[in-house]
């Protein structure tokens, strides 16, 4: 499953293409889908280009791209777009249009009420964790942990698969999402390929193609999304024994 990431924290002067508003937003989610997207990721923006989980903010965003597509919404849910942990929780209470799935970064305060307030409204989580931190560790003590959509691990370069595979057998059946940020973006999502695990792509992660050229836009990206998936005989059986290790080192850890 490949999901489709719009905008993130980018200002203006960063990158034009990068869409901000209901509209934009609503665009871009079409042509990602179009392009080969599963699903998509949006963080809701104010008019003055700030991050807000304010009902006025998010409905708006999630009804225009409800309408442009019929694939499952992802909102991003964390301090960068309210920084207080009960205002956030306070905020998800409000909201009357709801997104399919949210995301919550584990290592951030307030991530365990975060995403009990999300559950309690029917909203699926995804646990934000990165590699070389506490996150797994928090998380794998989380009541919550058992009763996540999905986990999205953030991984520095494309030597973190043994990481993200301990972490997948470790949580059984909860699916893993794998991906990078920036110059990681492209390389990890090529290693989530190999290793059969869900990926991401877009401008949230990074505006270059896999060529380091700028992208145009999220569509492009995921356009160029399948020859960087595509499978290899060697990949796979490299996959299938580093599997193998992983899930006898979660057994002996879990032991």
């Amino acid at each position: 499953m490949l999901q489709a990431v719009l905008n993130g924290a980018w200002g203006p002067g960063e990158s034009a293409v990068v869409p901000r508003d209901p509209a934009g937003l609503a665009a871009a989610a079409a042509d990602a889908v179009a392009a080969g997207a599963r699903e998509v990721r949006i963080r809701p923006r104010t008019p003055c280009g700030g991050a807000s989980l304010s009902p006025r903010v998010v409905g708006p965003a999630l009804t225009a791209v409800r309408r442009a597509v019929r694939v499952p919404v992802a909102v991003a849910v964390d301090a960068w777009a309210e920084p207080d942990p009960a205002r956030r929780v306070a905020r998800i209470r409000a909201w009357e249009e709801l997104p399919d799935l949210a995301w919550v970064a584990w290592h951030e305060p307030g991530a365990e009420e975060t995403a009990a307030a999300l559950l309690a409204r029917g909203v699926a989580v995804e646990a934000g964790l990165r590699a070389g931190t506490a996150d797994p560790d928090l998380f794998a003590r989380s009541p919550a942990a058992p009763r996540v959509r999905r986990i999205v691990a953030e991984a520095p370069d494309d030597g973190a698969g043994p990481w993200a595979l301990v972490l997948a057998a470790a949580h059984g059946p909860v699916p893993v999402l794998l991906h990078g940020t920036g110059p990681a973006a492209w390389p990890v999502l090529r290693l989530a390929r190999r290793l059969g695990l869900d990926g991401r792509i877009g401008l949230e992660d990074t505006l270059s193609l896999p060529d380091g050229t700028r992208a145009r836009s999220t569509a492009e990206q995921v356009r160029a999304a399948p020859s960087t998936w595509a499978w290899a005989w060697a990949s796979t059986w490299a996959w299938a024994s580093t599997w193998a290790w992983a899930s006898a080192s979660a057994s002996a850890s879990a032991s």
